[in-house]
């Protein structure tokens, strides 16, 4: 049944038309329906922000005078400002993998709370540091904490919120979160600029210091928000996870939209073979109809091919590029990379107002595109070396982050947490975050001692990984917009049981609705638990998805 059905009643009329009184819809915090969906969002907004401003306050601080005095090693010396500053992401990366180990076990909101816990404790070492005692290893350990606490909620975060959101805004609230990644590098960038202008302290720890605002909303409101439904239902805690729907939903328990998502979820669970308690790592690499590996890469080669883009190498040297390759002094650069923000963060909504009509693979081409035409246009104006040539070489990077804000920016964490299935999307969405935190330490390290070694050509190196995006991504991303979590799950199930392609199965499965979802689950025997080995035969599915929807359509009439 096609999911625009202009018959199809909403929310309100449905509540108006079972005449249930308020009292009966659970509530979290007081808020229900689309109040508790936002409050959702709020946090995992937040804790996205949070992420952007770790990331860019380093850029403003390690080249600073203060800051390079009060901890000696990093002065004058490319090798240990890249390991200050990536150091970051070895704790990232170990924050990935204790969510990848007993992130089941910790489900979506403790998750968080710990992962905020942890980045808090992280800062407070950091700014801390005592000049004389250790301060550079102090600093250094803080870091790495910090990380971990980062690690855990980047892995958690967005699948908590598609595991939590609608499927018509799922997939604007994600990128909203990934965009938001992009203000909290602008906030760190300007409140590094401002401070510099105070005393020497001043300049390095008010802006680390500063983060714990943020950390102290995604530590303390997850405490009295729901967990994911998904995930209490394959821990068999179905009476939670319908209360859990109803209040998203803003119905009653026992209204009928809540007992059909239920069934719906559950269908899904038991597709994927799974049987409660926490999922085993072998389930990453099975295959079937659920596609556990093929879906797992899927999500980790986005996140691959953001770091290995080149983006942080504009995002954390942004300073430190105009200043040794385009040759500005150090305050225009610290004034430029402020602007270049500004740049980053205004292209970052772009994706807010387009993911869901223009949909993921076009954003991730087009995004491939300009990002490796950016790389040339910057090496091409660094070869001749002069003053008036390197200026086009800042138009270069601003027309890469402009790109990378609009597209590689925010979808490496939308499409993880949406194309894996409710069995392995922690873990896979885990192995996803790891991925990125191993890349970028390897691009953020390398970064300054490629521009010491071989100057322009690091940008040719960037344009070319780029262009070698372009077809892996063409041939195997099929598409997922406008389409449920449920629904995703069809697509590769129609993909292996038909013989045909992911991206042509993507294209040729109808919009369904739960009902829609429903039938067609059954007809690819979603009820039946044993997938792994391919059982079920062509011939058992060889019936038009079309015609499905219509019989279900005829059935409910």
């Amino acid at each position: 049944m096609a999911s625009d059905d202009p018959h199809k009643p909403s929310e309100a009329t449905m509540r108006e038309n079972n005449q249930v009184s308020s009292a009966k819809i659970p509530s979290f915090l007081g808020f229900s329906g689309r109040g508790l969906r936002v409050l959702v969002s709020i946090v995992c907004t937040t804790g996205f922000l949070l992420f952007g401003y770790d990331q860019g306050v380093m850029s403003g601080i390690i080249a600073a005078d203060p800051f390079n005095n009060y901890f000696p090693e990093t002065k004058d010396d490319a090798t240990w400002r890249g390991f200050v500053t990536a150091i970051y992401e070895i704790g990232c990366l170990l924050g990935a993998i204790i969510v990848l180990v007993w992130g089941d076990f910790l489900g979506r909101r403790r998750g968080m709370i710990c992962g905020a816990a942890t980045m808090i404790l992280g800062v407070i070492i950091q700014v801390t540091a005592m000049k004389g005692h250790k301060a550079t290893a102090q600093f250094i350990i803080g870091r790495v904490v910090t990380g971990v606490g980062n690690g855990m909620n980047t892995s958690t975060i967005p699948t908590y919120q598609a595991e939590c959101s609608s499927t018509k805004n799922r997939g604007l609230l994600i990128c909203i979160q990934g965009g938001i990644i992009a203000f909290g590098t602008l906030i760190a960038y300007w409140v590094d600029y401002g401070c510099q202008y105070g005393p020497d302290d001043l300049t390095w720890r008010f802006p680390i210091a500063f983060q714990i605002v943020f950390g102290l909303v995604v530590l303390i409101v997850p405490f009295w928000l729901p967990e994911s439904p998904r995930w209490l239902l394959t821990k068999d805690r179905s009476d939670e996870a319908t209360k859990v729907i109803a209040a998203l939903r803003g119905l009653p328990t026992d209204h009928e939209e809540t007992t059909l998502q239920i069934s719906i979820i559950v269908d899904s669970i038991r597709a994927s073979g799974h049987h409660g308690g926490i999922t085993p790592f072998s389930a990453l690499f099975t295959g079937g109809k659920t596609q556990h590996f093929r879906r797992m890469m899927l999500g980790a080669s986005s996140q691959l091919f953001q770091q290995v883009g080149g983006c942080n190498s504009v995002i954390y040297f942004f300073p430190l590029l105009f200043e040794n390759s385009i040759k500005e002094t150090k305050q225009m650069s610290l004034l430029l990379g402020g602007i270049n923000m500004i740049v980053y963060s205004i292209f970052a909504t772009v994706s807010w107002f387009i993911i869901e009509h223009t949909g993921r693979r076009k954003l991730f081409l087009i995004g491939t595109v300009g990002q490796g035409l950016s790389m040339l246009l910057v090496m091409a104006c660094l070869i001749p070396g002069t003053a008036s040539a390197a200026k086009g070489a800042a138009v270069g990077l601003f027309t890469y982050i402009a790109f990378f804000g609009a597209t590689w920016l925010p979808l490496p964490w939308l499409y993880p947490a949406e194309v894996n299935p409710v069995k392995t999307r922690a873990k896979a969405n885990a192995v996803s975050t790891c991925t990125n935190w191993l890349f970028n330490f390897m691009v953020v390290m390398i970064t300054p001692i490629m521009i010491d070694n071989i100057g322009w050509g690091t940008y040719l190196v960037f344009a070319g990984i780029n262009a070698g995006f372009f077809p892996l991504i063409y041939i195997f991303y099929p598409e997922t917009k406008q389409r449920s979590l449920e629904e995703i799950d069809l697509i590769f199930a129609k993909g292996f049981l038909e013989n045909m392609t992911y991206v042509r199965a993507a294209q040729e499965l109808p919009m369904l609705d739960d009902h829609g979802v429903a039938a067609m689950a059954r007809q690819y025997g979603f009820h039946d638990s044993d997938d792994e080995a391919g059982q079920i035969k062509e011939a058992q599915t060889g019936v038009d998805e079309k015609a499905v929807a219509t019989k279900t359509n005829a059935q409910m009439a």
